[in-house]
């Protein structure tokens, strides 16, 4: 793509580093941006770049923050022994969109993947063990996207809280198996949490 100014040409490359970005949308992008007041583009420069400086990861549950704990952790009106352990951010956002539950979360940043070298070790897990632990959750909820390498996260969790008191649950199949969780319809996903088996039978079935 030939374009007659080299900082419009730099301004599409960055753009089109974004996922699900090619160069002609960065280019329409670039160019929507151009009509734009100068005081309102260096807003919009100075907001991305604040959030990327200054966002937060939560010390409880790993989801996104402006503090140092997230507003769902603070929440009190939240079911506080209630956890959902997602893969990553997006699903927090996917199941809170279905304004069904009002539990807190747990963040696992992945799942098991040994053929992409990712191992427990490079998870969430030991902070969500020392979670339920110190704070005698009552329920674990599994949501994560229902693939092999889910049912081997679930596992390995399940053997390592095997010892403690806690309800170990998981959404049911109403997404299909191999699906990923983020792309599932609102009333597919609430209707999964609203169905949600014990995980023995969820792994036998």
């Amino acid at each position: 793509m030939q374009l007659p100014s080299l900082l419009l040409e730099n301004a599409v490359a960055q753009f089109s580093k974004l996922p699900g970005v090619g160069k002609k949308t960065a280019l329409r992008l670039v160019l929507h941006l151009l009509k734009q007041d100068v005081n309102e583009v260096q807003h919009f420069g100075e907001t991305i770049a604040k959030m990327r400086r200054d966002i937060k990861f939560c010390n409880r549950c790993h989801n996104i923050s402006d503090g140092d704990i997230c507003s769902i952790c603070s929440n009190s009106m939240r079911k506080q022994q209630m956890i959902c352990v997602v893969e990553n951010i997006r699903d927090v956002i996917a199941i809170e969109s279905t304004q069904q539950f009002n539990g807190t979360y747990h963040v696992l940043g992945g799942i098991i993947s040994p053929l992409d070298g990712i191992g427990p070790e490079q998870l969430n897990i030991e902070s969500l063990v020392n979670r339920i632990t110190k704070e005698e959750t009552e329920e674990l909820i599994f949501a994560l996207s229902p693939n092999i390498q889910g049912d081997t996260t679930i596992y390995y969790i399940q053997k390592k809280i095997a010892n403690l008191n806690c309800k170990v649950t998981t959404i049911s199949r109403g997404i299909a198996f191999g699906g990923e969780l983020e792309y599932a319809d609102e009333m597919t996903l609430a209707r999964s949490l609203a169905n949600r088996l014990p995980v023995q039978q969820y792994v036998k079935g």
